[in-house]
Protein backbone atom coordinates (compact mmCIF):
# COMPACT_ATOMS: atom_id res chain seq x y z
CA UNK A 1 0.00 0.00 0.00
CA UNK A 2 1.12 3.13 -0.89
CA UNK A 3 1.73 5.88 1.48
CA UNK A 4 1.86 9.47 1.22
CA UNK A 5 5.32 11.39 2.15
CA UNK A 6 4.23 14.54 4.26
CA UNK A 7 4.73 17.90 2.71
CA UNK A 8 7.06 19.22 5.11
CA UNK A 9 8.86 16.11 4.98
CA UNK A 10 9.33 16.26 0.94
CA UNK A 11 9.95 20.18 1.76
CA UNK A 12 12.78 19.46 4.78
CA UNK A 13 14.54 16.99 2.27
CA UNK A 14 14.71 19.17 -0.51
CA UNK A 15 16.13 22.07 1.69
CA UNK A 16 19.07 19.54 3.06
CA UNK A 17 19.87 19.37 -0.53
CA UNK A 18 20.10 22.56 -1.37
CA UNK A 19 21.77 23.04 1.30
CA UNK A 20 24.59 20.38 0.62
CA UNK A 21 24.15 21.65 -2.90
CA UNK A 22 25.74 24.85 -1.70
CA UNK A 23 28.38 23.73 0.46
CA UNK A 24 29.50 21.14 -2.40
CA UNK A 25 29.58 24.58 -5.00
CA UNK A 26 31.74 26.48 -2.64
CA UNK A 27 34.15 23.82 -1.73
CA UNK A 28 34.53 23.71 -5.32
CA UNK A 29 34.91 27.06 -6.00
CA UNK A 30 37.75 27.56 -3.32
CA UNK A 31 39.86 24.11 -4.15
CA UNK A 32 38.83 25.43 -8.34
CA UNK A 33 40.34 29.30 -7.28
CA UNK A 34 43.73 28.18 -4.98
CA UNK A 35 45.97 27.58 -8.13
CA UNK A 36 44.98 30.48 -10.09
CA UNK A 37 45.54 33.20 -7.04
CA UNK A 38 48.57 31.33 -5.73
CA UNK A 39 50.02 31.91 -10.13
CA UNK A 40 48.58 35.89 -9.29
CA UNK A 41 50.86 36.64 -6.52
CA UNK A 42 53.92 35.30 -8.44
CA UNK A 43 56.81 38.30 -9.16
CA UNK A 44 58.96 36.95 -11.78
CA UNK A 45 57.98 33.67 -11.69
CA UNK A 46 58.35 33.50 -7.83
CA UNK A 47 56.48 33.06 -5.24
CA UNK A 48 57.05 35.94 -3.08
CA UNK A 49 55.85 35.35 0.11
CA UNK A 50 56.83 32.21 2.87
CA UNK A 51 54.41 29.12 1.75
CA UNK A 52 54.91 27.77 5.33
CA UNK A 53 54.27 30.89 6.90
CA UNK A 54 50.95 31.13 5.00
CA UNK A 55 49.83 27.36 6.15
CA UNK A 56 50.58 27.80 9.51
CA UNK A 57 47.96 31.32 9.41
CA UNK A 58 45.62 29.21 7.40
CA UNK A 59 45.48 26.83 10.22
CA UNK A 60 45.50 29.80 12.87
CA UNK A 61 41.98 31.46 11.04
CA UNK A 62 40.35 28.61 11.41
CA UNK A 63 41.26 27.87 15.21
CA UNK A 64 40.15 31.22 15.17
CA UNK A 65 37.24 30.93 13.90
CA UNK A 66 36.30 27.81 15.79
CA UNK A 67 36.73 29.42 18.99
CA UNK A 68 34.60 32.38 17.96
CA UNK A 69 31.53 30.45 16.70
CA UNK A 70 31.94 28.37 19.90
CA UNK A 71 31.57 31.71 22.01
CA UNK A 72 28.83 32.36 19.71
CA UNK A 73 26.67 29.33 20.08
CA UNK A 74 27.43 29.69 23.72
CA UNK A 75 29.77 26.58 24.40
CA UNK A 76 32.03 28.20 26.06
CA UNK A 77 31.52 25.80 29.32
CA UNK A 78 33.26 22.80 27.97
CA UNK A 79 36.77 25.76 28.07
CA UNK A 80 36.29 25.90 31.99
CA UNK A 81 38.37 22.75 32.71
CA UNK A 82 41.43 20.95 30.58
CA UNK A 83 39.55 18.63 28.87
CA UNK A 84 40.94 14.44 29.43
CA UNK A 85 43.65 13.85 27.46
CA UNK A 86 42.21 10.85 26.52
CA UNK A 87 39.45 12.62 24.58
CA UNK A 88 42.21 15.67 23.03
CA UNK A 89 45.49 13.47 21.98
CA UNK A 90 43.64 12.01 18.96
CA UNK A 91 43.25 15.14 17.35
CA UNK A 92 46.72 15.28 17.11
CA UNK A 93 47.14 12.50 15.02
CA UNK A 94 45.28 14.63 11.79
CA UNK A 95 47.86 17.58 12.09
CA UNK A 96 51.09 15.17 12.22
CA UNK A 97 49.66 13.52 9.13
CA UNK A 98 48.73 16.76 7.21
CA UNK A 99 52.04 18.35 8.07
CA UNK A 100 53.49 14.79 6.96
CA UNK A 101 51.94 15.17 3.91
CA UNK A 102 53.28 19.29 3.32
CA UNK A 103 57.06 18.03 3.73
CA UNK A 104 56.38 15.20 1.40
CA UNK A 105 54.82 17.14 -1.56
CA UNK A 106 57.99 19.35 -1.39
CA UNK A 107 60.42 16.56 -1.11
CA UNK A 108 59.16 14.33 -4.11
CA UNK A 109 59.83 17.54 -6.26
CA UNK A 110 63.12 16.47 -6.21
CA UNK A 111 62.45 12.90 -7.57
CA UNK A 112 60.15 13.58 -10.03
CA UNK A 113 58.83 16.26 -12.60
CA UNK A 114 55.62 18.03 -11.11
CA UNK A 115 53.46 16.70 -14.14
CA UNK A 116 54.42 13.55 -13.21
CA UNK A 117 53.67 14.04 -9.69
CA UNK A 118 50.08 15.57 -10.72
CA UNK A 119 49.45 12.34 -12.23
CA UNK A 120 49.84 10.09 -10.02
CA UNK A 121 48.76 11.58 -7.02
CA UNK A 122 45.70 10.58 -8.33
CA UNK A 123 45.95 6.83 -6.61
CA UNK A 124 45.09 8.93 -3.48
CA UNK A 125 41.67 8.55 -4.80
CA UNK A 126 42.27 4.55 -4.31
CA UNK A 127 43.93 4.38 -1.13
CA UNK A 128 41.48 7.01 0.47
CA UNK A 129 38.42 4.35 -0.72
CA UNK A 130 40.13 1.39 -0.18
CA UNK A 131 40.75 3.20 4.02
CA UNK A 132 37.40 4.38 4.08
CA UNK A 133 35.66 0.64 3.40
CA UNK A 134 38.40 -0.92 5.79
CA UNK A 135 39.16 1.55 8.45
CA UNK A 136 35.25 2.82 8.52
CA UNK A 137 33.52 -0.59 7.70
CA UNK A 138 31.50 1.05 4.67
CA UNK A 139 30.82 -1.28 1.60
CA UNK A 140 30.61 0.35 -1.46
CA UNK A 141 28.06 -1.28 -4.36
CA UNK A 142 30.41 -2.44 -7.61
CA UNK A 143 29.03 1.26 -9.73
CA UNK A 144 30.15 3.08 -6.98
CA UNK A 145 34.20 1.20 -6.90
CA UNK A 146 33.77 1.62 -10.69
CA UNK A 147 32.55 5.44 -10.06
CA UNK A 148 35.88 6.24 -7.99
CA UNK A 149 37.86 4.56 -10.91
CA UNK A 150 36.22 6.75 -13.21
CA UNK A 151 37.27 9.59 -11.14
CA UNK A 152 41.31 9.10 -11.11
CA UNK A 153 40.93 8.13 -14.91
CA UNK A 154 39.63 11.74 -15.02
CA UNK A 155 42.12 13.18 -13.03
CA UNK A 156 44.63 11.96 -15.37
CA UNK A 157 43.31 12.79 -18.19
CA UNK A 158 42.51 16.38 -16.80
CA UNK A 159 46.50 16.46 -16.21
CA UNK A 160 47.29 14.36 -19.33
CA UNK A 161 45.41 16.92 -21.43
CA UNK A 162 47.55 20.03 -19.91
CA UNK A 163 50.92 18.36 -20.47
CA UNK A 164 53.79 19.97 -22.71
CA UNK A 165 54.47 16.66 -25.29
CA UNK A 166 56.78 18.29 -27.51
CA UNK A 167 60.19 17.45 -28.84
CA UNK A 168 62.02 16.94 -25.77
CA UNK A 169 65.17 19.01 -26.72
CA UNK A 170 63.19 22.13 -27.43
CA UNK A 171 60.99 21.59 -24.01
CA UNK A 172 64.85 21.43 -22.65
CA UNK A 173 65.56 24.83 -24.64
CA UNK A 174 62.67 26.37 -23.52
CA UNK A 175 63.21 25.56 -19.81
CA UNK A 176 60.34 23.15 -19.27
CA UNK A 177 61.34 20.33 -16.85
CA UNK A 178 61.14 16.62 -18.76
CA UNK A 179 59.05 14.13 -17.54
CA UNK A 180 61.21 12.02 -15.27
CA UNK A 181 60.61 10.06 -11.84
CA UNK A 182 62.89 7.72 -10.10
CA UNK A 183 62.07 4.66 -8.14
CA UNK A 184 62.24 6.48 -4.79
CA UNK A 185 59.89 9.02 -6.44
CA UNK A 186 57.36 6.58 -7.29
CA UNK A 187 57.85 5.14 -3.70
CA UNK A 188 57.43 8.50 -1.96
CA UNK A 189 54.24 8.97 -3.88
CA UNK A 190 52.52 5.80 -2.96
CA UNK A 191 53.40 7.09 0.85
CA UNK A 192 51.88 10.11 0.23
CA UNK A 193 48.48 9.22 -1.02
CA UNK A 194 48.13 6.34 1.56
CA UNK A 195 49.21 9.20 4.60
CA UNK A 196 46.66 11.55 2.59
CA UNK A 197 43.73 8.66 2.54
CA UNK A 198 44.61 8.37 6.11
CA UNK A 199 44.63 11.51 7.63
CA UNK A 200 41.01 11.99 5.73
CA UNK A 201 39.56 8.49 7.40
CA UNK A 202 40.61 9.16 10.71
CA UNK A 203 39.77 12.65 10.78
CA UNK A 204 36.61 11.64 10.04
CA UNK A 205 36.40 8.80 12.31
CA UNK A 206 37.04 10.94 15.28
CA UNK A 207 34.31 13.92 14.68
CA UNK A 208 31.70 11.46 13.96
CA UNK A 209 32.68 9.02 17.11
CA UNK A 210 32.71 11.94 19.74
CA UNK A 211 29.38 13.46 20.79
CA UNK A 212 30.61 17.30 20.66
CA UNK A 213 29.93 20.28 19.19
CA UNK A 214 31.90 20.41 15.73
CA UNK A 215 33.22 23.69 17.25
CA UNK A 216 34.83 22.20 19.93
CA UNK A 217 36.06 19.37 17.84
CA UNK A 218 37.61 22.26 15.44
CA UNK A 219 39.40 23.92 18.41
CA UNK A 220 41.19 20.86 19.24
CA UNK A 221 42.27 19.76 15.56
CA UNK A 222 43.77 23.19 14.86
CA UNK A 223 45.36 24.05 17.83
CA UNK A 224 47.41 21.07 17.33
CA UNK A 225 47.02 22.20 13.39
CA UNK A 226 49.10 25.55 14.66
CA UNK A 227 51.38 24.02 16.70
CA UNK A 228 53.20 21.61 14.56
CA UNK A 229 52.60 23.73 11.14
CA UNK A 230 53.98 26.43 13.55
CA UNK A 231 56.73 24.27 14.71
CA UNK A 232 57.82 23.38 11.33
CA UNK A 233 58.11 26.81 9.98
CA UNK A 234 60.32 28.19 12.87
CA UNK A 235 62.38 24.98 12.47
CA UNK A 236 63.03 25.95 8.77
CA UNK A 237 63.74 29.32 9.58
CA UNK A 238 67.19 28.92 7.09
CA UNK A 239 64.50 30.62 4.56
CA UNK A 240 65.62 33.93 3.31
CA UNK A 241 61.68 35.43 3.31
CA UNK A 242 60.54 36.85 6.56
CA UNK A 243 57.04 35.18 8.40
CA UNK A 244 55.12 37.57 6.47
CA UNK A 245 56.90 39.24 4.09
CA UNK A 246 55.43 39.44 0.14
CA UNK A 247 51.74 38.85 1.83
CA UNK A 248 48.90 41.01 -0.27
CA UNK A 249 45.49 41.16 -0.58
CA UNK A 250 45.45 37.75 -3.01
CA UNK A 251 47.76 35.89 -0.37
CA UNK A 252 45.17 37.23 2.23
CA UNK A 253 42.20 36.04 -0.22
CA UNK A 254 44.15 32.70 -0.31
CA UNK A 255 44.36 32.08 3.61
CA UNK A 256 40.67 33.38 4.06
CA UNK A 257 39.51 30.71 1.20
CA UNK A 258 41.37 27.61 2.19
CA UNK A 259 40.24 28.13 6.33
CA UNK A 260 36.93 28.34 5.05
CA UNK A 261 37.71 25.33 2.78
CA UNK A 262 39.08 23.82 6.02
CA UNK A 263 35.64 24.36 8.40
CA UNK A 264 33.09 23.14 5.41
CA UNK A 265 35.23 20.10 5.50
CA UNK A 266 34.67 19.27 8.88
CA UNK A 267 31.44 19.84 8.16
CA UNK A 268 31.06 17.58 5.08
CA UNK A 269 33.29 14.64 7.40
CA UNK A 270 31.06 15.36 10.59
CA UNK A 271 27.62 14.99 9.07
CA UNK A 272 28.56 13.50 5.65
CA UNK A 273 31.08 11.09 3.76
CA UNK A 274 34.80 11.43 2.68
CA UNK A 275 34.41 10.34 -0.19
CA UNK A 276 32.49 13.26 -0.92
CA UNK A 277 36.24 14.92 -0.53
CA UNK A 278 37.26 13.32 -3.61
CA UNK A 279 34.18 14.40 -6.03
CA UNK A 280 35.19 18.23 -4.74
CA UNK A 281 38.63 17.98 -4.96
CA UNK A 282 38.06 16.09 -8.90
CA UNK A 283 35.37 18.58 -9.76
CA UNK A 284 37.92 21.33 -8.56
CA UNK A 285 40.22 20.62 -11.29
CA UNK A 286 37.35 21.73 -13.71
CA UNK A 287 37.07 25.59 -11.88
CA UNK A 288 41.07 25.35 -11.98
CA UNK A 289 40.83 24.98 -15.83
CA UNK A 290 37.92 27.28 -16.23
CA UNK A 291 39.63 29.66 -14.11
CA UNK A 292 43.39 29.46 -15.12
CA UNK A 293 41.44 30.17 -18.87
CA UNK A 294 39.94 33.64 -17.83
CA UNK A 295 42.14 34.70 -15.34
CA UNK A 296 45.99 33.39 -16.88
CA UNK A 297 44.84 33.05 -20.55
CA UNK A 298 45.23 29.33 -20.27
CA UNK A 299 44.08 27.34 -23.82
CA UNK A 300 41.69 24.96 -23.39
CA UNK A 301 41.11 21.97 -26.23
CA UNK A 302 38.63 19.92 -26.52
CA UNK A 303 39.84 16.85 -24.87
CA UNK A 304 39.21 18.83 -21.53
CA UNK A 305 35.28 17.92 -22.16
CA UNK A 306 36.39 14.18 -21.90
CA UNK A 307 37.50 14.75 -17.99
CA UNK A 308 33.97 16.54 -17.67
CA UNK A 309 32.03 13.72 -18.85
CA UNK A 310 33.93 11.00 -16.75
CA UNK A 311 33.47 13.29 -13.50
CA UNK A 312 29.98 13.26 -14.34
CA UNK A 313 29.16 9.51 -14.89
CA UNK A 314 31.22 9.23 -11.93
CA UNK A 315 28.90 10.91 -9.65
CA UNK A 316 25.86 9.77 -11.76
CA UNK A 317 26.74 6.28 -10.89
CA UNK A 318 27.71 6.96 -7.35
CA UNK A 319 25.06 8.53 -6.06
CA UNK A 320 22.15 7.46 -8.30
Amino acid sequence: MWVPVPRQGIRRQWVKRIQWGVLFGLMVLIYGSHAPLIALTKVDGQVPFNPSSCVVMIELAKLLISLATLVLTGGTSALNAPPPLILVAPYAVPAILYALNNNLVVLMQAYMDPSSYQVLSNLKIASTALLYSFCLGKRLRPAQWLALGLLMCAGVCHTYSSLDLEDPERAEAKGSPRLHITVWGLFLVLVYCCVSGLAAVYTERVLKSQRLPLSLQNLYLYVFGVAINGLSSFSAVGSEKSFLEGYSGVVWAIIAGQAANGLLMSVVLKHGSGITRLFVISCSMLVNALLSWVILGLQLTPFFLLPVSMIGLAAYLYYR
